[in-house]
């Protein structure tokens, strides 16, 4: 379980921020991960790395930039759909999208590209940005693979991604939502200690939104363990183990965030945002 939310806009008011995005990424605490960093193999990406044998290398959220323009990928489940015979990882789809720069269309053309191949990975969302100039608009889409569908979405509103096809959001989503419109409109020319402050308390909202009837539908043995947007199974070693916010303001500085539990010590209480990075991402 993982959920996303975000505001993507080109050309934002005086003092606001181009990218704001918070997500949680609910995986199992022993699964071996790479907290983010800038990679050592292409240091224009910054994000977290998987380390599970057969799956090294992808990534679940990261963004990339080169010449001003930034991409950020996520990738989130669908949860309780049938996993095909051989399953591909589906974590370098983000690791590519985020590392490729050498198309100026590169995020229509990479989609349509997954779109023709995307069945052979289990059951995802695959959410892509790419803001360059400020000329132009971002450019959000969503691409699913249960069915296969490519959504196009408009810049300067707040969205929000779970478990679940766009269409049927779980209740969790539609609050977190909400709560994050909220924070965007009176947070949104805020300094980024402030911005992420409210952020993180939204991540780390412990309240079960249940009944779900589309929760309890893909995931009839958890659902109600599912059902907050701060997830924490104890006997199950599942949970929120990552927060993070991505933060990028007028000027195209990156804010990069990160709170992680840590699984080697079996903790429950995480340790404070870290700082990841601030970098520019280059004129515009």
């Amino acid at each position: 379980m993982c959920v996303i939310f975000f505001y993507a806009n080109s050309d934002p008011q005086p003092g606001g921020y181009r990218l704001i995005l918070a997500s949680n990424r609910d995986e199992f605490f022993a699964r071996k991960t790479v907290k983010a960093s800038e990679w050592p193999d292409a240091d224009h990406v910054v994000g977290g790395i998987d380390l599970e044998p057969g799956r090294e290398g992808g990534t679940w959220l990261a963004i990339g930039s080169a010449s001003g323009v930034f991409k950020v990928g996520a990738l989130l489940n669908l949860t309780g759909e049938p996993k095909p015979r051989d399953a591909v990882g589906r974590g370098m789809i983000v690791a590519d999208f985020v590392s490729q720069f050498d198309e100026p269309n590169s995020i229509l053309n990479f989609n349509q590209s997954l779109l023709q191949d995307c069945t052979k990975y289990s059951a995802f969302n695959f959410v892509s940005i790419q803001i360059g100039p400020k000329s132009l608009p971002a450019q959000i889409r969503l691409l699913s693979n249960v069915p296969p569908t490519l959504n196009d979405f408009e810049e300067g509103k707040c969205y929000g991604f779970g478990n679940s096809l766009p269409g049927t959001p779980f209740e969790k989503v539609r609050f977190g939502q909400q709560q994050f419109s909220d924070i965007v409109e009176e947070h949104g020319t805020a300094t980024v200690e402030a911005l992420s402050a409210q952020l993180l308390m939204l991540l780390k909202n412990k309240k079960k939104f249940w009944p779900d009837a589309e929760l309890k539908r893909r995931a009839p043995n958890w659902g109600e363990e599912l059902s907050a947007l701060n997830v924490h199974i104890g006997d199950r070693g599942y949970g929120s183990r990552t927060h993070s916010i991505i933060l990028v303001d007028t000027n195209n500085k990156m804010h990069f965030f990160e709170e992680n539990f840590d699984p080697e010590i079996n903790s429950l209480e995480p340790c404070n945002l870290r700082t990841v990075v601030h970098k520019h991402l280059g004129a515009i």
